[in-house]
């Protein structure tokens, strides 16, 4: 229970329909306090911290009669969420935390101690669908579906569950879009039903990226150029702060907006475009001079429910919230992936996760090269 309503309906319709429920509170990982200045230049003021957010689990926790702990993951997280991160922008890549923070915090640790003391289940709030095919034959019997809600969706995180852990795994506001979800709180009496949602990073809440990464990445001068006449056009604070896709004005012509298009990491350049080769859709935009068939490298493959016959056409996200793309699937070794896209597709950041759909059910996914 992280404090936010939908964690808190999660709790309170499990407990309705007869489930024996104990509420527990993640403590994150927290910047210590020497290493920033906290004058909330790296914290909106306006956003709780972990402690505000623990006063509003137990508030509801004692709204719905059922115990609350609190179990300290600190150190787990930022051995092998918080590190990551830094370590993903030094070389280049752009990372994905929260995959990382459900892989081996809340279905990692936290589903360990879970089933250690007793329990049957682990709840999330998360807004994901799960299926079961029992019987004698099933293999692979739990499935993750996208979300009724699909502005909420967010089976693009769980692609590297298995089966182990969804065996265990309840997702009760799948079913249900955001704003039946509030209207369920309201009417559960819960006290933060109307609570804003979070918009931080996994483990450790409202951040600004850059300003995070600053206090941990010596930063280095260099140049932004601009790709299409090689045209410098300014000064950045190193390239391990961007990334491929963003949009940035670098107070370059009066803050006229520029998309970084490539990094040289050896050399600190940082490439950009003005956006007018582009086309610009729903958070994308496409070289259309780009070669035909576009391949993608994907490591640390998972199948959700078991190896696919290939090739495989199918959809794919290459970041949260983007429009499903066709693909094919073409060859699946160990844990890699060749990927063949039927669309001519740019701004992709090696580091994210691309994670592959057939109609509703999320089939898997993995680290794009």
């Amino acid at each position: 229970m992280s404090g936010g309503v939908d964690s808190s309906v999660a709790a309170a319709l499990l407990k309705k329909a007869g489930f024996n429920v104990v509420g527990v509170f993640i403590k994150p990982y927290q910047p210590k306090a020497g290493i920033f200045n906290f004058q909330f230049s790296i914290f909106n003021k306006d956003n709780c911290l972990w402690k505000e957010d623990r006063e509003d689990a137990l508030r509801v926790a004692v709204k719905l009669g059922i115990p609350l702990l609190t179990w300290d993951f600190s150190k787990d997280y930022e051995k092998r969420v918080a590190n990551y991160m830094i370590e993903g922008y030094r070389h280049g890549i752009t990372p994905n935390p929260d995959v990382m923070c459900n892989k081996f915090i809340k279905f990692g640790v936290f589903l360990d101690r879970a089933l250690k003391l007793g329990a049957d289940y682990i709840a999330t709030g998360h807004y994901v669908r799960i299926k079961s095919r029992r019987g004698p034959v099933a293999r692979h019997p739990f499935t993750l579906l996208k979300a009724k809600d699909s502005n909420k969706d967010q089976s693009y995180f769980l692609y590297a569950l298995n089966q182990k852990q969804l065996k265990h795994c309840l997702f009760p506001v799948g079913d249900y879009t955001k704003p039946e979800v509030r209207t369920m709180a309201k009417k559960f009496g819960l006290p933060n039903w109307d609570k804003k949602d979070s918009q931080g990073v996994c483990f450790v809440g409202p951040l600004k990226v850059s300003e995070f990464l600053k206090k941990r990445i010596r930063q280095k001068k260099g140049r932004v150029v601009r790709k299409s006449d090689g045209l410098v056009l300014g000064e950045h604070d190193g390239v391990w702060y961007y990334t491929i896709g963003q949009r940035h004005g670098f107070g370059l012509n009066g803050g006229r907006p520029y998309f970084i298009v490539g990094k040289d990491l050896k050399k600190n350049i940082l490439y950009v475009d003005d956006g007018s080769e582009f086309l610009i859709s729903n958070s994308k935009f496409l070289n259309k001079s780009q070669i035909p068939n576009y391949k993608l490298q994907i490591k640390e493959f998972n199948w959700v429910t078991g190896h696919k016959k290939l090739p495989l056409d199918c959809k794919v996200k290459t970041r949260y919230r983007q429009k499903d793309l066709d693909c094919t699937i073409l060859k699946n070794g160990s844990d890699k992936a060749l990927v063949k896209f039927k669309e001519n597709k740019s701004a992709i950041a090696p580091g994210q996760a691309a994670v592959f759909y057939k109609g509703e059910e999320m089939l898997g996914g993995g680290i794009i090269v």
